[in-house]
């Protein structure tokens, strides 16, 4: 039996028993889903926006001082011929 048919036989019996609400049931449900997002995005190692832009700039300002070494580099070799 998978996750999904144990929710839905536990809480079949809630609303047999009168103990649960559409209200508890929509709280119950969402909270689940919650729990199951948060637990893929863990799975994915994804990261945040403000994280990804500040990756974005780190590496586009190492790019640009690596252009410029190998231009100073190649020129140097010029020179030397």
């Amino acid at each position: 039996m998978n996750n999904s048919e144990k929710i839905l036989k536990t809480l079949s019996g809630l609303i047999e028993n009168g103990i649960l609400s559409s209200k508890d049931i929509k709280n119950e449900i969402s909270t689940d889903l919650k729990f199951k997002k948060d637990k893929i995005i863990n799975k994915l190692n994804l990261v945040s926006r403000d994280e990804f832009e500040v990756l974005k700039k780190i590496v586009q300002k190492q790019d640009s001082i690596i252009k410029k070494l190998l231009k100073t580099k190649k020129t140097k070799k010029v020179k030397r011929s």
